[in-house]
């Protein structure tokens, strides 16, 4: 079937599989900043720059950062602006999503809270997708106040909404990470690796009841200090479900998650409506990976991954695959089974041969190939392997959040739409009217974001954008 983009005074066809804003990108030669089109009925501003509306600008015109003490400061080829309280020391990592800096708090009030880090995401904007994670991470990370979930103390706040262009996280400092400690030559004993697993489980059991998954467990996300103090970070992947008892979380569920060694199988098959046991099969790598000193499933491509578990737990029977309502997850399990053949999987044992008997058997829980019959958070800390440290009125359990946090996942929102909720975010941390009426309105069961939805932003695309009509 064909359609018709009406562009300025320009009629193109194009079919309806085609991405309208992709065609559009492909014709952008020069001109002026902005272009009229006219899509299902519906006029859109395409933008080639990131120009605030005036009625944007007018709408945020109260919450500006008016301190004459923003200083500019530049560390390697990173530069950061930031009020003069926060002192630089070094560059502690980077990456793609940009800097992340140890620097003194001059404004602390106790000693332990002087050292923080800040972390400058870089081009949060490039992308509506990178936008989305980021909003989900801030959301997640102010939300969940746990002594195992690394602590976000502030947002910084950008001189106004028009100039708003990079987010800066203040978190508490942590000197190290899981993975750097695996790496090391550091003696990691029995009870080191219960220590670690314990806390990863505790902070994990915080998530899961209130009804968030991380989706991206690994060593690298599990910081630590010298005290062998765990916090789990990065929630960039992070989803809330709709409900934690059920599997029918798809319509907040996307196939990519986790790094792939870490994936549990039935996301590496494309099922989608899952559950917080992909959580609890990611910690069983970790544990391996502590146990081995090294990563333990290693594909190089999702067929490589699902063939490697295979090996190692089995083929999957027949009964099993049906137990998937998906004909495509059937087809995918029953093709990778066909190419590899029968499997009878490998004891645990031969592995792990210096493991005790209650780590091998809390590990073959967690390495469970159904998700329905894998070790939850609960049952895992109430392993005989955790005996020492299981004390359940030290394991706090939360609340679910407020699906109103998450309520922009129901709509499909222009980069400039999530700009605005990423800009709303940070004036939770520094003007406490604002925080009192969003707080209000939460309690009321009323939108949070119903100004958003369908203000000037909603008819600001970006041609340059691939994923600004694309599903996250």
């Amino acid at each position: 079937m064909q359609s018709r983009l009406f562009i300025q005074k320009q009629y193109i066809q194009f079919n309806n599989r085609q991405n309208p804003i992709a065609i559009l990108r492909q014709i952008w030669k020069g001109g002026d900043n902005y272009y009229q089109i006219q899509l299902n009925n519906n006029i859109y501003k395409c933008s080639r720059s990131s120009s605030c509306p005036q009625k944007i600008i007018q709408l945020y015109a109260k919450y500006q950062n008016k301190s004459q003490k923003v200083k500019k400061f530049q560390l390697q080829e990173h530069t950061f602006m930031f009020e003069d309280n926060y002192s630089p020391v070094e560059i502690i990592g980077s990456g793609a999503y940009g800097c992340v800096i140890q620097a003194d708090d001059k404004n602390a009030k106790v000693e332990k809270d002087r050292q923080v880090a800040i972390k400058k995401i870089e081009r949060a904007f490039e992308h509506r997708l990178y936008a989305k994670r980021t909003l989900r991470e801030l959301k997640i990370l102010r939300l969940m106040k746990h002594e195992n979930i690394v602590e976000l103390k502030t947002l910084l706040l950008p001189k106004s909404r028009e100039e708003f262009e990079d987010v800066y996280m203040v978190t508490e400092l942590l000197e190290t990470d899981l993975a750097q400690v695996i790496k090391s030559d550091q003696v990691l004993t029995d009870e080191h690796i219960q220590l670690f697993l314990y806390q990863i489980l505790r902070g994990l059991k915080y998530l899961h009841t209130a009804g968030i998954l991380h989706r991206d467990l690994k060593p690298r996300n599990l910081l630590l200090n010298r005290n062998c103090d765990l916090k789990i970070c990065d929630f960039g992947l992070g989803r809330a479900m709709a409900d934690p008892s059920s599997s029918n979380n798809a319509n907040i569920m996307t196939y990519y998650v986790e790094t792939r060694w870490y994936r549990a199988p039935e996301l590496l098959v494309s099922f989608k409506n899952y559950t917080p046991a992909v959580d609890m099969w990611s910690v069983g790598c970790i544990l391996a990976e502590l146990l081995l000193r090294k990563p333990f499933l290693r594909g190089d491509s999702t067929k490589r991954q699902v063939k490697l578990i295979f090996e190692l737990l089995g083929t999957p029977n027949e009964a099993y695959i049906q137990s998937f309502q998906d004909e495509k997850v059937q087809n995918n399990l029953r093709k990778v089974i066909k190419e590899t053949g029968p499997k009878q999987g490998i004891p645990l044992e031969q592995l792990f041969k210096n493991a005790s008997k209650n780590a091998l058997d809390l590990l073959r829980k967690f390495l469970t190939f159904d998700y329905r019959q894998r070790i939850t958070v609960q049952q895992a800390l109430e392993h005989p392997y955790l005996a020492q440290l299981h004390f359940e009125a030290d394991e706090p359990s939360a609340q679910l959040v407020n699906q109103l946090e998450f309520e922009f996942e129901k709509y499909e929102m222009t980069r400039e739409q999530i700009k605005d909720l990423l800009y709303e975010e940070i004036l939770l941390y520094h003007f406490p009217e604002f925080q009192t009426s969003y707080e209000a309105k939460k309690k009321s069961g009323q939108s949070l974001i119903s100004h958003v939805v369908n203000n000037e932003n909603a008819k600001i695309f970006d041609p340059t954008a691939d994923d600004d009509l694309d599903r996250d």
